[in-house]
Order: C-alpha cells, then sequence, then structure tokens
C-alpha cells in the first residue's frame, strides 16, 4: 500500500503564499504521475496541477501562473507552491500519485487525507 501525507496547510490573508508538500511511502515500485486536487464546501473535486515522472506539468485554468508544483523522484515528494492566493482558493488540498507497488502490477491511483487552506482577512 501507498501513502501519502500532506503537509503545509493553514490560515493566510488573500495575497499572501503558502506551500504544500506532500511525501509518498509505504510499497512503491514507481510512480508516475503525482499532484494536487482540492475540493471546496458543496463543489466537485478539481484539478489544481500534476507532474509526470517526465516532468510534464498541468495547471488548473484557476491557478496558472499563480501556482507551481515541484518533484523530487528521489524522495517520493511533491510540493505546491501557491502564490497571491485568493479567498476562492479555500478548499481541502488532496494529495494524489498513480503508482505501482510490485513489478508487474497495475497502476493505481492513490490519495492523501488532505489539508486545510483557509484564505481569508
Amino acid at each position: 500500500q501507498v501513502q501519502l501525507v500532506e503537509s503545509g496547510g493553514g490560515l493566510v490573508q488573500p495575497g499572501g503564499s503558502l506551500r504544500l508538500s506532500c511525501v509518498a511511502s509505504g510499497s512503491i515500485f514507481r510512480i508516475t504521475t503525482v499532484g494536487w486536487f482540492r475540493q471546496a464546501p458543496g463543489k466537485q473535486r478539481e484539478l489544481v496541477a500534476v507532474v509526470t515522472s517526465g516532468s510534464t506539468t498541468n495547471y488548473g485554468d484557476s491557478v496558472k501562473g499563480r501556482f507551481t508544483i515541484s518533484r523530487d523522484g528521489a524522495k517520493n515528494t511533491v510540493a505546491l507552491q501557491m502564490n497571491s492566493l485568493k479567498p476562492e482558493d479555500t478548499a481541502v488540498y488532496y494529495c494524489y500519485a498513480a503508482a505501482v507497488e510490485r513489478r508487474g502490477e497495475d497502476l493505481s491511483g492513490y490519495w492523501g487525507q488532505g489539508t486545510q487552506v483557509t484564505v481569508s482577512s
């Protein structure tokens, strides 16, 4: 089993910055795509940013130019630098990883428990 643990959420004023981190542990043979999704109350979970093992990135339209995703494949970590935060960025942020636990097995998706980000004055 692959475990994902997020950290770095909290309360920040509009225009401020936060950095989220996620570390993967457990039975990991290979991780392909990792990234972040978020879910605000009453809304569906949406893409924030993902990065592939080949370093290709994809961002949600609402965060382009403000958020930056990065990964360290050797350490199985992914980070999300969030700048110019807005109240509408308030949500629970979930770390996601597509991983293979053992050689020859299929790729599966894994989720962290989520970390709250609140943007408010």
